[in-house]
């Protein structure tokens, strides 16, 4: 008679947890795959997205220091050039190339680069805001893995768990013998695709509500700073 440590449906049953994974039947075996690919290329982003939110967030705050200290428009295109990741430099980069082209067109129409209509305002409003949108969309790029991640690797293992306990009472039901040392085998090795499955998602929500709630407030101080550009543009630049 084999002892219990031996039993299994179709081989020998290991306690570690690389052994259970490696006597898993073959659907399940590729549930564990899909899942750790899920996983990697979740992590990677979570790794990749960290650190470009870090520098966001560093260049935006020593942008906005620059933006404060500077008293013209013109002195802060050259700052501006210097923040590559800054979604707030890029802002001030598109608004200040528009309100030169815009000035451009005023001193060759009117003989004067001192003033602007409103209509080329709402021009500018909308080159800003352009650019916000280019920027959200940088900046929430590839969180959809994440969110397909945390969504759909619960029920992926959930499939796998399901699978490998279908197996598993197909070869009880061969063997014609139900007892604990020939089901908690099966079961067992069934039930890590659903370990897995929760081990890809946890990390994967937790990261995308993160990077979803910073990406938010980003997108508010590149809306607040346009308003805030405009209000200038307005104050100094508009005709009455």
């Amino acid at each position: 008679m084999k002892e219990i440590g031996s039993l299994d449906l179709g081989g020998s049953f290991h306690g570690s947890l690389l052994g259970m994974v490696m006597d898993a039947g073959l659907m399940v075996q590729l549930v564990l795959l899909l899942l750790f690919v899920f996983s990697v290329v979740s992590w990677a982003i979570i790794f990749l997205k960290y650190r470009y939110y870090r520098k966001v967030n560093k260049e935006n705050d020593a942008f906005a220091s620059d933006y404060t200290r500077s008293s013209k428009l013109s002195d802060v295109m050259p700052a501006a050039k210097k923040y590559d990741n800054s979604t707030l430099a890029e802002v001030f980069r598109i608004g200040y190339t528009e309100l030169t082209k815009i000035n451009k067109q005023a001193g060759e129409s009117a003989g004067s680069v001192d003033e602007i209509s409103l209509s080329s305002l709402d021009n500018l409003e909308r080159a800003m805001n352009r650019a916000c949108n280019t920027e959200m969309t940088k900046l929430e790029s590839a969180l959809g893995f994440l969110a397909t991640t945390g969504s759909a690797s619960p029920f992926i293992g959930l499939f796998g768990t399901v699978w490998g306990i279908m197996d598993t009472f197909k070869g009880i039901g061969a063997r014609g013998t139900a007892t604990l040392a020939v089901v908690a085998p099966g079961i067992s090795e069934a039930l890590i695709a659903t370990a897995a499955g929760l081990a890809a998602a946890i990390p994967a929500v937790i990261f995308y509500n993160y990077f979803l709630n910073q990406s938010k407030n980003m997108v508010q101080e590149m809306e607040n700073f346009s308003s805030e550009l405009l209000n200038i543009v307005e104050r100094h630049f508009v005709r009455k």
